[in-house]
Order: C-alpha cells, then structure tokens, then sequence
C-alpha cells in the first residue's frame, strides 16, 4: 500500500532496511543466543544519522518526526526485535531531555545520541511499581546544591550498558505522583551499580538489568524540569513512546507474515505447495489484514502528533495495543504455517513468537492501556456534553 511517505522518509527506510538485512540479519541468531549487547549496531545506527531521527538539527541530529521514528523502529524491528528494542530505549531516554531539559543538558546529551557515542536508558519500574507505577519508593532527597538518590529499579532496558540514565524519583513522597522529579544520571556516578543481567524469553540481544542508588549525588542541574513535574512529564513521554512499540509490533508482524508466505510457497505437501491449501491461504490472508490495518492505525496516530495534536494519549495506547496484539497473533499463526519447523531454531519464526510476547507487557500491559483507552474515551465524551 502506498503511504504517502515523502521522498526523505522513503531514503530513511531504504538505509535502515539496508543495515538490517546487512548488518543484522547475518547476526541475528548469535545475538539472541549468546544474549550480545549490540552496542556496535547502535554506532552504526548512529553513523548514518538514524539515531538522530527524534533529536533536533541544532544538536546534530534530523530533526525528524514521530513518524520517522516509527519507520526506523518498523524496519529494525522486521530483522531482530532485540535490537529494536535497544534503540527504543534510546529514544525513551531521550525524549524527557527532548521535552523538559534545559539547553545546557541538551548540548551535552543529545549530540552524543545522534551519533551513536551514548546509550540512553528510562528508570521508572520498581519492584512493586509497576503498573502502578507511581507506588514508587525511589527517593531524591536534596542536600545544598544536590540530590541523593536511594532506591532500585527493575527491568531497566539497556540497564547497565547505557551511558546515562532518566531516572524519575520521588522529591515529596507526602503528594504522592506529583512529587516524582526526573534525573540524569550518569553512568560514572558514584552510588550508581547494576544487578544481573535478566534471563529472557525473548529480545534477549537487549539487556535488562536492575539499576540500583545508593546515597547516588546528582547535581540540581541535573534535575529535568521543575521539581515534582515527573509525573507529567513521564505521561508526556510514555505518550509518545507507545506509538514506537505499535511500530515494533508492525514491523515483527511483517516479518512474520512474509516468512510464513515465503515456506508456504516453498513447502510442498501431496503434491502441490501448501499455499495452495484454502485453509493456509485463508491463515494468510488474515495475517495480512491484521498487518495492514495496524500498519495503517500506526501512521495515522504518529501523523496526528506530529500535527500538533495535543490530546493524543487514547490514539497513541491504540497504536500500542493493536500492533503488539497483532504481532503476538501473526507470529503464532507463522510458527502454525511452517508446523513443526517454526518449533525450531533453525527458523526465524521461532524467535518472532518469543520475542513478541514482551511488546503486549512494557510500556504499560495492554490491559492497563485498555483501562486508559475506555477513561479516554469517557472524559472526552464529557467534554462533547455526550450523554
């Protein structure tokens, strides 16, 4: 289907498609299997100017739009979602910066995310903060010019490999969400330590780790935004974030899809290739509705942000949790189509049906999104005078 992608977006694809399938593809399964962080895929990213999609000219990057991050994310993810992952979180711990950071920290990070030199990593989960995620126990106590931050968080995406860290801690536990503040932290920060890397189901070329504070010291200059803004700017940040994870699922879904078309093609049983089978083509042909509609919700939603649209949270949870419910479903339909080869490891399939189950649980579970998507829908019916 022709999008409508101008003719800069089209070359973003092509290059991005280009590094994939030379670069990624070739490595895929020994990243997986031998769980490698793809550190030097990211320089590469950031030598042809694809992590610099979201960050501005001014700091070396393109400039580029939400949707320009969708399109890089949906080629990364068609080839390893391990590796989109890592370069999502890279743009989730860049975007609070993006949105509330003062120039002096945008200077000093975001040129070195553009170029591929700095991993970024977003610190929100905790042990028993996660869907409510503002049950938070982190602390950030201030002391003079600084903040002392105690506390462990969980599950943290490019955790221990990133070079700086976007932590959201709480300055005045008694308000609750509106005393959480947002950090940088540095990787070198002393206080600053690392559990063990998690071992996952799937997108195991990313790493997960706990990131732990003890009496860590940031400077107030490190504070992003004004203090006990942390809630809204998290809000603001997860908002934009999502519609990247509905870009994962299209993009795994695609893959999926073009796997199972190809084997089905290729396989023969009885005589003929089970593609020509009614009951495999109709397993087909629902794959390919399913990607194409959430293909087409994905674009719509990241058009609407970047057209100024400023109450876009039901629309970005939307985009989230179809393209992550459509790539969970389009995997397990591959593993179906290929039988018992899509069980093995010597198929990519495999790997898709792994890694897919994750896009339906972080950045908020697509049940917490539902629980969003109906409040959503509620308030601005009020707002219309709906009855």
């Amino acid at each position: 289907m022709d999008h409508f992608l101008t003719d800069t977006q089209k070359e973003m694809v092509s290059l991005t498609r280009q590094i994939a399938e030379g670069e990624i593809l070739p490595v895929r399964a020994k990243l997986d299997r031998e769980e490698i962080f793809p550190r030097e895929i990211m320089k590469t990213l950031g030598e042809a100017g694809l992590l610099g999609v979201f960050v501005p000219e001014e700091y070396g990057g393109l400039g580029g739009t939400v949707m320009d991050l969708c399109l890089v994310t949906e080629e990364l993810s068609r080839a390893c979602l391990g590796v989109s992952t890592t370069y999502g979180a890279i743009a989730l711990a860049t975007l609070p910066i993006l949105i509330a950071g003062d120039q002096e920290t945008k200077a000093r990070v975001l040129p070195k995310v553009a170029n591929g030199s700095w991993v970024g990593a977003f610190c929100l989960t905790e042990a028993e903060a996660g869907s409510d995620a503002f049950s938070m126990r982190t602390r950030a106590v201030r002391d003079a010019s600084s903040y002392v931050i105690n506390g462990t968080k969980q599950w943290i995406t490019n955790g221990g490999e990133a070079d700086f860290y976007v932590v959201i801690a709480l300055t005045d536990p008694a308000r609750g969400a509106r005393g959480a503040s947002a950090f940088l932290v540095e990787k070198d920060a002393k206080g600053l330590s690392f559990g063990k890397r998690e071992d996952k189901l799937g997108i195991r070329a990313s790493a997960t780790r706990e990131v732990v504070f003890e009496d860590a010291r940031v400077p107030e200059a490190n504070r992003i935004g004004r203090e006990g803004a942390g809630f809204l700017l998290t809000m603001r940040t997860l908002d934009r974030a999502r519609v990247a994870v509905g870009a994962q699922g299209v993009g795994l879904a695609a893959a999926a899809l073009e796997a199972a078309v190809a084997y089905a093609r290729e396989r023969k049983q009885f005589g003929k290739p089970i593609a020509a089978f009614q009951a495999v083509g109709h397993m087909l042909a629902d794959m390919a509705m399913r990607v194409e509609s959430a293909r087409a919700l994905l674009y719509a939603v990241a058009r609407t942000i970047d057209g100024g649209c400023e109450d876009f949270g039901m629309e970005s949870s939307m985009a989230k949790v179809i393209g992550s419910d459509v790539a969970m479903s389009v995997a397990l339909d591959a593993v179906q189509v290929f039988g018992g080869y899509g069980y093995m490891r010597d198929y990519p399939v495999e790997k898709m049906l792994r890694d897919a189950k994750i896009l339906q649980i972080y950045e908020g579970t697509n049940q917490i999104q539902r629980n969003e998507i109906s409040q959503a829908l509620i308030k601005r019916s009020a707002k219309r005078g709906g009855t």
